[in-house]
């Protein structure tokens, strides 16, 4: 045990060196803040509140107990205090109220989202999203869903790569061959493919729509740690602690479990931290495409709620090029789910560069 402690405060010795990788972890801790508030703040956590702008539809539009936000065009007086101006022709448009506190100025402290479930087009619907509340619950189901997916998939592959590497033989070619196929058909393709079959096989509610989501992409996780794992169990059972082991006469799950998965665990664990990153781009990616892959539209999660906000900037382009001026561009809908999408990949990355060079013998001489 005394060993152990020492091997890990030497990893956290060489870990805490790098600047970048403590930078990466600053980021995660905010985010991992961000998560538990997100569980307790009072808002729906598996669909977005569409709002009515008072100045938006004309009256009798707005859906029977639909919250309203009161809002005003710009050049007019406000009708009283907490109203938000709107650039004419633009009442869904309502910039972010510039406050590091979204407690004192109102709902919408990081600006609106034009609804694209509303109908119309996006100068004229006056319904929208709270932008701050998306981005908070989306936070909770980012994280969430990502790393259920990376530890499922890390699992499965720990366990059939030490066994392919372990064992050798039929069961090392029946499972690489296996890991082959899944490793040449694009993953991204493969997981449309596994959404649509379930939802035509009747799988339907919020909750199995979401558990389907999950199970596609963990059909399409495993793969690559099989393929790390198994090539560190070839290393691992050649050692001498191992036919050490076997002499002893321990037989072979006892192998797998004490010697061969643990010492081949520790590449798993940065391919992890990368991977947990990449799950909420593959989710925004699939999202740009047009593909609906969970059951709302925009349930808070960044990848949707960045797609969202691109799926109006045609019909506003449109409308710019009509009017001929006078456009105003809602940087705000874009700006902050792709900052929220950046800083979660980016800290990850530099977490997970910081935790390879801590943990490689060959850097901590």
């Amino acid at each position: 045990m005394a060993a152990r402690i020492a091997d890990v405060r030497r990893t956290w010795y060489f870990f805490r060196r790098n600047t970048l990788a403590m930078i990466g972890l600053g980021i995660l801790i905010i985010f991992g803040l961000i998560f538990i508030y997100g569980y307790v703040y009072p808002a729906p956590a598996t669909s977005a509140t569409n709002y009515c702008a008072t100045d938006g539809p004309p009256p009798g539009l707005c859906a029977p107990g639909e919250p309203t936000v009161c809002t005003y065009p710009q050049g007019s007086s406000s009708p009283g205090p907490g109203c938000y101006v709107t650039p004419a022709d633009f009442n869904n448009f309502i910039a972010p109220t510039f406050s590091l506190s979204p407690f004192a100025l109102g709902p919408l402290p990081m600006g609106s989202l034009v609804s694209p479930e509303a109908g119309g087009t996006a100068v004229d619907q006056g319904h929208f999203f709270n932008l701050y509340t998306l981005l908070l619950k989306g936070t909770d189901w980012s994280i969430t869903i990502s790393i259920a997916i990376v530890m499922s998939g890390a699992l499965i592959g720990l366990i059939l790569g030490a066994a392919a590497g372990f064992y050798g033989g039929m069961i090392d070619e029946v499972l690489m061959r296996l890991t082959d196929i899944f490793l040449s058909i694009p993953y991204i393709l493969l997981i449309i493919v596994i959404v649509i079959a379930g939802r035509e096989a009747g799988i339907g509610g919020f909750n199995n729509d979401v558990l389907l989501v999950v199970l596609a992409f963990i059909v399409t996780w495993w793969p690559t740690y099989t393929r790390i794992v198994r090539s560190q169990s070839l290393v691992v059972r050649e050692q001498k602690y191992v036919e050490a082991a076997r002499a002893s006469g321990a037989g072979n799950g006892r192998i797998l479990r004490k010697h061969v998965i643990p010492n081949s665990v520790f590449p798993v664990f940065i391919q992890m931290s990368l991977d947990v990153g990449t799950v909420p781009l593959v989710l925004a990616a699939i999202a740009y495409l047009g593909f609906i892959i969970f059951p709302s539209q925009l349930i808070p999660e960044w990848g949707s709620v960045a797609a969202a906000a691109t799926e109006v900037i045609p019909s506003l382009f449109q409308y710019c090029a009509t009017v001929g001026g006078g456009c105003v561009i809602p940087w705000w809908q874009i700006l902050f789910p792709g900052i929220a999408l950046f800083l979660f990949a980016i800290s990850v990355n530099l977490l997970a560069d910081g935790l390879r060079d801590a943990l490689d013998p060959r850097l901590r001489r």
